[in-house]
């Protein structure tokens, strides 16, 4: 059936943007300009859940992806370049069900159709990066924790945003610690494509043969996709599961139940720190942050020791640099006149060897190195000691004395 939008307090009804989906036009709502929809409805739809907004005559709601939807009615051009799409090669009798089945099957990680459609989905400098959260990694994150470990492109998970759905991408192996009412992200740009690598081939192996006492979170299915029953979701990991630099007007985000994104802070890069977004409204959304007083308007992190850096020249001079996207990059300074652009940029990062073992150096404190494995497998989990930190992140304290092959490396992006 096809539904009339009423006057109400939606945006759709303001608008008149519909979508088809599922036989039916619905009045509905863009998400991440474009990537996913929330859709209306006056009556009861199987699949709609009970969701009233004050002044709206469309009580019913569901989230859906633009892979879903059959047509897009009254959509505006988007401002930014779209994102690629998941794709895969046309079958008459073998669609998404099917590309599903094998995702989740470890044993399918070499099926060339799979491989196919996980190598359509790629990150370009500029995509819209996302990490869903605890309450205690949104504190890590406000006292100086930079993006690392597993990560989603924004244009795959746009649809999944209340606490129930984000559970699928959690990291942190307790998903219910939060309770029912709030999710937290981190949204952040993409740097350059080669800050990323998908879980997945022989180098990540290892990943899939860790047994659950030593794991945190999900398995590693090894076929670049997360576990899931039912969403098809491709996931990356930051290169050698190493810290990046936090990009300009990063971005900590809820999602209440209500469905709604509610800007909790923002990264102000020259400060760095975190300016408070949120209104009173939501301020509610950081009590189960811990440490942090939510009528705090600036958490400032300027004294976190910093386990990468971005660095680059401008002239014959080498200077601290923040990624500043879509713009570009430039020197990392705190008055405009001195923002240069760069003119080239690189990720400088510490890698070492450890009894063996490949790992980056995350600091050093009194003689001892803090070590994260860059290939985590069963025999480097055992010979080091480390302990997972999340799903995917191994850390241990190494003597500085049997660390080896300490060298500071820069990874140049191409401008």
């Amino acid at each position: 059936m096809s539904v009339t939008p009423q006057a109400g307090g939606t945006a759709s009804e303001r608008t008149g943007l519909h979508v088809a989906f599922g036989g039916a036009v619905y009045p509905a709502e863009e998400i991440a300009r474009g990537a996913a929809y929330e859709l209306f409805s006056a009556d009861e739809v199987a699949g709609f859940e009970w969701a009233p907004r004050p002044g709206s005559a469309l009580p019913w709601r569901r989230f859906v992806h633009v892979t879903e939807v059959t047509a897009v009615h009254g959509a505006t051009e988007p401002a930014d370049e779209p994102e690629t799409p998941l794709l895969m090669p046309a079958h008459r009798e073998r669609g998404w069900a099917y590309l599903h089945q094998l995702s989740q099957q470890p044993a399918a990680a070499g099926d060339p159709v799979l491989a196919m459609a996980r190598a359509s989905a790629v990150v370009r400098r500029g995509t819209r990066m996302v990490k869903v959260l605890s309450a205690q990694q949104v504190a890590g994150h406000l006292r100086g924790w930079l993006p690392h470990g597993f990560c989603y492109r924004e244009h795959d998970v746009a649809h999944l945003r209340t606490p129930v759905t984000t559970k699928v991408l959690r990291t942190d192996g307790d998903a219910g610690r939060d309770g029912p009412d709030v999710a937290y992200v981190l949204r952040w740009r993409a740097s350059d494509s080669g800050d990323y690598d998908v879980p997945a081939g022989p180098a990540h192996r290892g990943l899939t043969a860790l047994a659950s006492r030593d794991r945190v979170g999900a398995p590693v299915l090894g076929t670049g996709f997360t576990p899931s029953n039912g969403q098809l979701i491709p996931e990356f990991i930051t290169r050698d599961f190493a810290d990046l630099p936090m990009p300009a007007n990063a971005a900590l985000i809820a999602y209440p139940a209500e469905g709604v994104e509610v800007v909790l802070y923002t990264y102000q890069a020259e400060q760095r720190g975190w300016l408070r977004m949120v209104g009173p409204q939501w301020r509610h959304l950081l009590a189960a942050v811990p440490g942090l007083s939510p009528d705090q308007e600036y958490v400032p992190n300027a004294d976190v020791p910093r386990s990468t850096q971005l660095v680059g020249t401008y002239g014959d001079n080498e200077y601290e640099a923040v990624a500043d996207l879509p713009g570009g990059f430039r020197v990392l300074a705190m008055t405009r006149a001195a923002r240069y652009p760069v003119d080239a940029v690189a990720r400088r990062v510490r890698f070492a060897q450890w009894r063996g073992v490949p790992c980056l150096v995350l600091r050093e404190e009194a003689g001892w190195l803090r070590m994260r494995l860059r290939y985590p497998n069963p025999d480097a989990v055992l010979g080091t000691g480390a302990q997972c930190q999340e799903r995917g992140v191994y850390e241990a304290w190494a003597p500085g004395a049997e660390v080896t092959d300490d060298q500071v490396m820069d990874t140049r992006y191409a401008m």
